[in-house]
């Protein structure tokens, strides 16, 4: 079996398993007490992948709200630059991913129907996986708040429209299809390293857009306004994917940015966490 290692393991967040299951149950409890989880099945969800002190709480209080189904499919940008997939798609397929509460298995049955019904679009390369944090930094959440959840990771290499138009609608299919509720799941922190002002009002702009479900508009504003949206190509295809379930709507149920924990307001990074009903 084909074992994805941590890779940010005792930097994000906590490497000893007691001590992370505690941190990620101290996050959750503290997410909960002004809400209740939703009964009904969740579209989407954006979700930061920060450090665990600066980005988990905001990451809590999305996962607080959803209930997590046994399969979700995670998008995540490409921090690294790393990719041997020329479409920029690049899918762990099978195996599992392993955090200090166990392993998170790979849904190898989802992973080759999305292959199937995307032609050439989704390949498989675990290059671009072994050094990228944004899939790692949620599982232990998601492995906590469901122990046998699967997942099907994407790490996506660029941040054009018709690409995420054109996985998005690949999405909306297997969803479809999958004969069980399916989460879609993009994690993406917003602007970054710059002054706190500048910042709050970049992300607010693009919160704009992710709020109307509007993926084209968020990638022309993070390019037009220099919006340095980590995962706006993951952010705008779960959009597109939430969109042609039926979709209309995005709620923004957290903000926040680095400077409200170091207190440094001078070079901050943009944390939301939002959810599609």
């Amino acid at each position: 079996m084909s074992i994805r290692p941590p890779a940010v393991s005792g930097r994000f967040y906590p490497s000893d398993p007691a001590e992370l299951r505690a941190t990620v149950a101290t996050l959750l409890a503290d997410a909960r007490t002004a809400v209740r989880p939703s009964d009904r099945p969740t579209v989407g969800v954006i979700v930061p992948h920060a450090g665990y002190m600066y980005s988990g709480l905001t990451a809590a209080k999305v996962f607080t709200r959803v209930a997590i189904p046994g399969l979700v499919v995670i998008l995540a940008p490409n921090h690294t630059g790393i990719s041997a997939a020329k479409s920029g798609v690049s899918l762990w397929e099978s195996g599992a991913f392993r955090t200090p509460l166990g392993d998170v298995p790979v849904d190898a049955e989802a992973a080759a129907e999305l292959r199937e019904i995307s032609g050439h679009l989704v390949e498989i390369d675990h290059d671009a996986h072994l050094s990228e944090h944004a899939v790692e930094v949620e599982l232990p959440f998601l492995k906590l708040l469901r122990s046998d959840v699967r997942i099907v990771p994407l790490v996506l290499g660029w941040d054009s429209w018709e690409p995420a138009r054109q996985l998005g609608e690949i999405l909306a299919r297997l969803v479809r299809a999958a004969g069980e509720p399916v989460l879609l799941l993009a994690s993406s922190d917003l602007n970054h390293y710059e002054p706190a002002a500048v910042s709050e009002e970049k992300d607010a702009r693009a919160l704009e857009a992710v709020q109307s479900l509007d993926g084209e508009e968020l990638l022309v504003r993070c390019k037009r306004e220099r919006i340095s949206m980590c995962g706006r190509g993951p952010a705008a295809t779960v959009m597109a994917a939430a969109r042609a379930l039926g979709a209309t709507r995005a709620d923004v149920v957290d903000y926040r940015h680095s400077g409200w924990v170091s207190g440094d307001n001078a070079r901050v990074v943009g944390y939301a966490g939002v959810v599609i009903p």
